[in-house]
């Protein structure tokens, strides 16, 4: 395992970060794994040198930051572990259409946002959850209009002084917005941003034109989300096809049911980069994961991307990447067939 600083931060982190979205309830969302399940995988992960684990409060209601405490506890000693969660959106024990415990209801309004009372009452739940007295990095899941971003970062800044966080960091947002956020709490003397972990991979680079170049210019780290576009470029889905057709082709049950992967992506240019993504891949003899990972690798400014694990051989797959070494020809292969797209991921 290779190991890299956030941004220009002291904090040293393993070369891929292990998403722990993949491991909670499967009521939740029907690709999400137990905790048995989980155990395995996450083993193995930390066996292969990660130290870096990425949760968020609302996946699986909770359940993530629990499962993501014990096995951390289990397999790692708390000094040498990374745990990274999120705030933002409501945590809400009733899943979408209801569950055992009643009907789904709307959270109220203070049960999400980035406000004082909703930060503080946050990372108290989420320290209870994951069984720890504080967490590495604390970041902010999307940027919130309804709340002045003075309120937001001194808040966040009292997080880190109270010695429940440790660094600070975002997720999805314009570049604008990262900046004001930043701005404020530069003139004011308080706890900057470490890390932005943005939507970023082949066959979405919007992050490029603004965001990337700005994280890049002030010294903060790029934490990417969904280096494998949700599975897209695994090749195995196909023009026109979604859901049980894609499932049918070899796909996994997170592609067969993730609706949101199928109008992110899907466009015919969209294909025609799998497409290169897949005949690099066949030449080099390599998956199609570890050629998508060996380019975000090369990629500055990247730290390290998230990956999540579902089953075995997806670790070998981003293991292998570490080690391979893309030409500018191959590089350049990859990158042509790209065509802008509206942005997406942002609240």
């Amino acid at each position: 395992m290779q190991y890299v600083r956030v941004g220009q931060s002291g904090l040293a982190v393993s070369r891929f970060a292990l998403g722990m979205m993949t491991y909670g309830t499967p009521q939740w969302r029907p690709w999400v794994l137990d905790e048995e399940a989980a155990r395995p995988l996450v083993r193995a992960a930390v066996e292969a040198g990660i130290n870096f684990f990425d949760t968020a409060d609302m996946y699986s209601a909770g359940a993530s930051e629990e499962i993501t405490g014990r096995l951390v506890r289990e397999f790692c000693r708390r000094d040498e572990a990374v745990i990274a969660t999120k705030v933002f959106f409501p945590v809400d024990i009733a899943f979408k259409g209801g569950n055992a415990a009643g009907p789904a209801i709307k959270p109220a309004p203070i049960a999400s946002g980035l406000s004082r009372k909703r930060i503080f009452a946050a990372i108290d739940a989420s320290l209870k959850r994951l069984g720890t007295d504080y967490v590495d990095l604390y970041q902010i899941h999307r940027f919130n209009p309804a709340t002045p971003v003075e309120e937001t970062m001194e808040a966040l800044h009292d997080v880190v002084k109270s010695g429940k966080a440790r660094y600070i960091g975002a997720s999805s947002m314009y570049a604008w917005q990262f900046a004001t956020l930043q701005h404020v709490a530069q003139r004011h003397g308080w706890t900057r941003f470490i890390a932005m972990q943005n939507h970023y991979n082949l066959v979405y680079r919007e992050e490029e034109r603004e965001m990337n170049a700005y994280c890049r210019a002030t010294g903060v780290g790029l934490l990417p989300w969904s280096p494998p576009a949700r599975g897209f470029l695994a090749g195995s889905r196909k023009r026109g096809e979604g859901g049980a057709a894609d499932q049918a082709q070899g796909a996994t049950s997170r592609a067969a049911t993730d609706d949101i992967a199928q109008k992110f992506y899907y466009r015919d240019a969209d294909f025609a980069v799998v497409e290169a993504v897949t005949a690099l891949a066949k030449e080099r003899g390599v998956a199609n994961a570890t050629i998508s990972y060996a380019w975000l690798l090369r990629q500055e400014g990247v730290c390290s991307p998230i990956i999540g694990i579902s089953k075995p051989g997806q670790l070998e797959q981003a293991l292998a990447a570490l080690e391979l070494r893309l030409s500018a020809d191959e590089l350049s292969r990859l990158t042509a067939p790209y065509q802008p797209h509206p942005v997406i991921g942002h609240s």
